[in-house]
């Protein structure tokens, strides 16, 4: 008897078509996170002259809001106008940086702000290319596999750059705003910005690299070759930095 039976051949595997289509939502922001690190790439390096780099410039941060907003459509699907709805919602990466994609959109475009969001998306992209990867064949476009491995294996790292760039983006648009290249509002918008990421639950590099930096500081400026007004003027730049830290973190 066992001997006549046959085994059912195995379910065909989706094709890359079908994968995208079967999850919409998810090829919808991971196409806009290709364009974002497209738009970056042309911004970074500006084959197409000055006029199409700031084009470019504004085109990733649009970008950049779509996938926010979808990413926090995603983690928050019902829509409530209320306070503790917003309160959940200032708790989420996504909206974080869809503030910062509003807040930047329209100034002057410096390559140390792009860098926040085109590292995020490549980073985020990599998953789900991977899976989309895996769709075609399980062996498919391995250099492609092997370079998605390395972003993955120096993810800490690219997380530490990020936020690097977002703290010290704080005292660029100050100098911005005396160069006159900058809203007089973008200091206090971005430090409302700064303070969010700061708080994240989610991702607490910001926070480790602002404790970090300070650690650093200190033990510079405690070595006997340190000038002493310099050592104060530290300290007092220290204590009034860690006085505008948010409370309760």
């Amino acid at each position: 008897m066992a001997d006549t039976e046959h085994q059912s051949p195995p379910p065909p595997q989706a094709g890359p078509v079908q994968f995208l289509m079967a999850n919409k939502l998810e090829t919808a922001m991971w196409l806009s996170r290709l364009f974002t690190v497209y738009c970056s790439i042309m911004f970074i390096l500006p084959i197409m002259g000055p006029y199409a780099a700031m084009n470019f410039y504004q085109r990733a941060l649009l970008a950049n809001a779509l996938t926010s907003a979808l990413r926090l459509h995603q983690r928050l699907p019902r829509f409530q106008l209320s306070r503790a709805f917003l309160a959940q919602a200032l708790q989420e990466d996504s909206c974080h940086y869809l503030l910062y994609s509003l807040i930047l959109v329209n100034s002057y475009p410096i390559t140390m702000s792009i860098f926040p969001i085109f590292l995020f998306s490549l980073l985020h992209a990599t998953a789900y290319t991977a899976k989309v990867l895996d769709s075609v064949g399980p062996n498919s476009l391995m250099f492609v596999r092997n370079f998605l491995n390395k972003l993955t294996a120096n993810q800490q790292n690219i997380l530490k750059f990020i936020a690097c760039n977002e703290i010290f983006l704080m005292p660029a648009t100050v100098f911005m705003l005396f160069s006159g290249q900058g809203s007089i509002l973008l200091p206090f918008i971005y430090y409302r910005f700064l303070t969010l990421r700061y708080s994240s639950r989610r991702n607490p590099y910001c926070r480790t690299l602002f404790t970090e930096l300070r650690m650093l500081l200190e033990h510079l400026i405690m070595k006997p070759a340190c000038p002493a007004f310099f050592r104060r003027m530290c300290l007092n730049s220290i204590a009034f930095i860690s006085r505008l830290a948010p409370t309760g973190v």
